[in-house]
């Protein structure tokens, strides 16, 4: 009896270690063909109302919210450009570290001159929070506030960080989620997203 009790511990032991290999190794998942589709939160979802589900090759659904400064910005405003649309918060690991990525990005003249627009919608938090993060840290890109996580439960955003690449028709060509490891993996994707290249 101790025996099969030891030889069950060790396959246990094993198949744990194993699911820790497959997360470390596989920190993020991309959803780019339509195939694979976020799993539904405990909360009511867009699905359960009847809406479709945003996803690759659809329409990014329209949202407005308050930036730092108080103004109203609206996805539809940047229709014509592409757009990476990053849902993160504060508290978040991952997402504190692929912020400087994204920065990197934001700063590049090369892709500003593409037209892109960076919207980085933090959830849950409160306008006092977001702003010092982004203050004490020296980033500088656009900042949404969703301190109701109203658009989150839209975009069916169940971990975080995760990033949309929006074309500039505003059909959603790229969902990460996870945080990226350099900018270059992020610009990897803008490159496909703007330039149509893999």
């Amino acid at each position: 009896m101790i025996r099969i009790i030891g030889v069950l511990i060790v396959v246990v032991y094993f198949y744990l270690l194993m699911a820790v290999l497959v997360i470390v190794e596989n920190p993020r998942i991309s959803i780019s063909d339509g195939t694979i589709a976020p799993s539904p939160t405990q909360t009511e979802t867009p699905q359960m109302q009847g809406i479709q589900l945003p996803a690759p090759g659809r329409v990014a659904p329209d949202f407005t919210l308050t930036n730092l400064d108080g103004e109203s910005v609206s996805l539809r405003d940047y229709r014509g450009n592409p757009v990476l649309l990053n849902f993160w918060a504060t508290w978040c690991g991952p997402c504190r570290f692929e912020m400087p990525f994204i920065q990197e990005v934001y700063e590049d003249p090369d892709w500003q001159a593409t037209g892109l627009v960076i919207l980085a919608v933090n959830i849950g938090e409160s306008r006092a929070e977001a702003e010092g993060f982004m203050k004490n840290n020296g980033l500088t890109f656009p900042v949404l506030l969703d301190s109701s996580s109203s658009v989150g439960r839209t975009y069916n955003i169940r971990s975080i960080p995760t990033t949309l690449f929006i074309d500039k028709d505003g059909i959603i060509q790229h969902i990460d989620i996870g945080a990226f490891p350099s900018s270059r993996g992020i610009e990897e994707r803008l490159t496909e997203l703007v330039f149509g290249e893999e």
